[in-house]
């Protein structure tokens, strides 16, 4: 049976990487992303290059009625979508206390209530058929405080972790991609300085990717790409608050 993967923020980023790669393996693809221009050019070049199935959906993601197109989509049995990337967010460049709260409750939004939306709408299909993987994308700023980006990503890595024990002996597995600093357009999108990043810190998108899938199709629950990186997270269960927070904040 061909695999049929739906991944949100698919027209950029990690979301653009995990498209690139699926298509590569021949697995039909549900691109989700609010600009219909750049999803048609995606989907038509996957199309032309892999022969592969594309569909395209224009949704925002911080509204009802773009959460309720995906989740109507991810529950259309006659189609099933038997891999989900919960991809799409973004990042606020000020401090909490700085940002206004309706762009809080927004990254709350994207980060936590829509991924959680369509989970709940894609794991009755994939219970019943026992067959199906469910990748969040989160971070390793989940492992330590660093603002509301963090805190969300912990929840992520959280539900992920206990999602994929509860689901696991019915046939479907949770991950959460928990990368550090990425060469993607996500920090020029919110406007923020990556002058204080040293050069090492940095991952490239396919590496990123290409060692999610590999843990997701293990089934592993959280996959942190690099050894650097699986370094860091292990050092910050031995570090104080403080000192967590202080490096999160240096990007360090």
């Amino acid at each position: 049976m061909t695999e049929r993967a739906l991944i949100t923020g698919a027209t950029a980023g990690l979301g653009a990487e995990f498209a690139q790669q699926l298509a590569q393996t021949h697995t039909d693809l549900v691109l989700v992303a609010r600009d219909q221009g750049k999803l048609d050019a995606k989907a038509a070049r996957l199309r032309q290059e892999y022969g592969i199935e594309v569909e395209t959906i224009s949704a925002d993601l911080l509204t009802e009625p773009g959460i309720n197109a995906v989740a109507e989509r991810l529950a259309d049995a006659a189609a099933p979508v038997s891999i989900l990337i919960n991809n799409a967010g973004f990042g606020l460049v000020k401090s909490f206390e700085q940002n206004d709260l309706a762009d809080e409750f927004d990254h709350l939004q994207v980060h936590v209530k829509t991924p959680m939306a369509l989970m709940h709408a894609a794991l009755p299909g994939m219970l019943a058929r026992r067959h199906g993987r469910i990748i969040n994308v989160a971070s390793v700023a989940g492992f330590i405080p660093r603002g509301t980006y963090g805190a969300c990503k912990s929840w992520l890595i959280s539900f992920s972790r206990w999602a994929n024990v509860q689901y696991a002996d019915r046939g479907v597995s949770v991950t959460a991609v928990c990368p550090g600093f990425v060469h993607t357009e996500f920090h020029q999108r919110m406007d923020a300085s990556t002058a204080g990043i040293a050069s090492w810190m940095w991952l490239d998108a396919d590496q990123v990717v290409r060692e999610g899938l590999k843990d997701s199709a293990g089934r592993k629950s959280v996959s942190i790409p690099s050894l650097k990186y699986k370094a860091m997270v292990l050092l910050s269960k031995f570090s104080s608050d403080k000192l967590a927070a202080l490096a999160g904040k240096r990007g360090r």
